[in-house]
């Protein structure tokens, strides 16, 4: 197996930084609103690693096909894209069928290095 590059690395760290800050925010939603039970922490964790897991692999992706031909990479990325995108069904499906998870905790947390990837801008513009 090839060595993970430190970029990839290194912005997988920031979504899982930042995705672990707003799942702590929508445990915090649920306890407030009176609807927080076992089921909405197993879901979120559920998402929470399967997006995390997502990202990690999109990177490598990249990684690898940086190296490639054009032909090859746009292959490779299509290929990867279209894996990562059933694993994240087969993750949707299962935490939205199994009643031990909460189907709310379990699509939210999915959108969370979306929203990471958007504010990195103003989080990069304030460490300079």
């Amino acid at each position: 197996m090839k060595k993970i590059d430190s970029v990839v690395l290194k912005e997988t760290k920031y979504i899982a930084f930042f995705a672990l800050i707003f799942s702590l925010c929508l445990q915090s939603v649920f306890l407030i609103i009176g609807k927080w039970d076992y089921t909405v922490l197993l879901g979120n964790l559920l998402s929470f690693f399967a997006a995390v897991v997502n990202f990690l692999l999109m990177g490598i992706t990249i990684q690898n096909a940086v190296k490639k031909e054009e032909k090859d990479a746009k292959t490779a990325m299509k290929v990867s894209s279209t894996y990562r995108n059933l694993f994240i069904l087969v993750i949707t499906v299962i935490g939205i069928v199994l009643k031990c998870f909460n189907t709310v905790s379990v699509i939210v947390p999915l959108f969370f290095p979306r929203i990471a990837i958007a504010i990195k801008p103003l989080v990069d513009k304030n460490k300079a």
